[in-house]
């Protein structure tokens, strides 16, 4: 199911997805994506594209500007000064996600799941925590459409374990369709 509704997506946003990249390229310096390790079903890493929204080597500089989620991480989230000014409209519309289509079409993620997260991120999670593993992670989940960054890390691993328990395909469409509007307003996005 993944891949018939990705594959028409795709070809849909292609050329959205060219002008995207030149974009990149001509408004800041650096190579149009950004590749991270991201953790994945069962644990498992795999390269996690976007659009890239960032100055060049911002993922350094990420445990000190941001630090740990607690709650002031909202407000380091707004004020990040690694975000370049076309990146904050990328991320506002999350089209900085759009080459994760790819990773759906080469089977490391879902359409609806829990999001990936970074390899530092690992630590944070409990031990239930770690069930967020047993699905392969996602472009859009419950958190995605709850407030996104806004949502407390705690609640993002609640949402995440709540998807699992009551997974089921109308779930996964409700999620779908509350994902536009969620991306149209943009809150939560930074």
């Amino acid at each position: 199911m993944d891949v018939a509704l990705v594959l028409p997506a795709f070809a849909l946003l292609l050329v959205p997805m060219i002008a995207i990249a030149l974009l990149v390229k001509l408004t800041s310096r650096g190579p149009i994506f950004y590749i991270a390790q991201r953790v994945g079903h069962e644990g498992c890493t795999f390269p996690f594209p976007k659009f890239r929204s960032m100055r060049i080597n911002a993922d350094r500089l990420r445990g000190t500007l941001l630090g740990t989620p607690d709650e002031e991480m909202l407000t380091r989230y707004q004020n990040d000064p690694r975000i370049t000014a076309f990146g904050k409209f990328l991320r506002r519309f999350s089209l900085d996600e759009l080459p994760q289509l790819w990773s759906v079409l080469r089977g490391h993620m879902s359409i609806v799941g829990p999001r990936p997260i970074l390899l530092e991120e690992l630590p944070l999670l409990s031990e239930s925590d770690h069930r967020r593993h047993i699905v392969k992670p996602g472009l859009t989940g419950l958190w995605q459409i709850s407030g996104r960054k806004e949502v407390p890390w705690q609640d993002r691993m609640d949402m995440d374990l709540e998807y699992i328990r009551e997974w089921n395909l109308r779930l996964d469409a409700k999620i779908l369709l509350r994902t536009i509007p969620a991306v149209i307003r943009g809150s939560g996005a930074y």
